[in-house]
């Protein structure tokens, strides 16, 4: 998936409660992409490193360097988020919701990715199993993605509106 749906998601589905769980949960939401491929596609961008071609589609995963494939076992394993979410709790003396955007990344993703070009290793290190799915860039698959957003979004700005309509009628 990409990853403004990734945060988006996570927002409408962990973030509606405040403005401050909303960012959060749109910022775990889009971390395991933006820390695995961030500072390879910054430094693309700034002209110090080169880039793969992706003219043709996604590129042969040997043109990504090794420090990213490394990051992206490590950012997309739910092995990875019991730890962190256990950490956060263990420190904050209670659980940290928003996380939860975390994994639902790495379960959007599992379906969404191909063997071909970065699959899944939703069990790293345990298990190196990667399920071989289907692109988010095939049609069919992205924009239903978008559509159901949009749909998402627009209930809960309209559902709301209503609570506070409703609030106000009761003062």
């Amino acid at each position: 998936m990409d990853i403004l749906s990734h945060g988006l998601w996570g927002g409408l589905l962990l973030g509606r409660t405040n403005k401050k769980d909303f960012w959060a949960a749109f910022a775990f939401g889009v971390a395991p992409d933006l820390f695995s491929f961030g500072i390879f596609t910054a430094m693309t961008v700034l002209g110090l490193v080169s880039g793969p071609d992706w003219s043709g589609g996604p590129p042969d995963p040997s043109a990504v360097p090794e420090y990213v494939h490394h990051l992206y076992n490590i950012t997309h394993s739910l092995v990875t988020f019991v730890l962190a979410f256990g950490a956060v709790w263990v420190i904050r003396k209670k659980p940290y919701w928003p996380m939860l955007a975390w994994p639902l990344h790495i379960l959007f993703d599992l379906p969404t990715h191909t063997a071909a070009f970065f699959p899944t290793p939703s069990l790293w290190p345990l298990l190196s199993y990667r399920f071989d799915g289907v692109t988010w860039a095939t049609p069919w698959i992205f924009f239903p993605n978008w559509i159901a957003l949009g749909i998402g979004y627009l209930w809960w700005f309209v559902h709301r509106k209503r609570i506070s309509h409703a609030q106000i009628e009761k003062k």
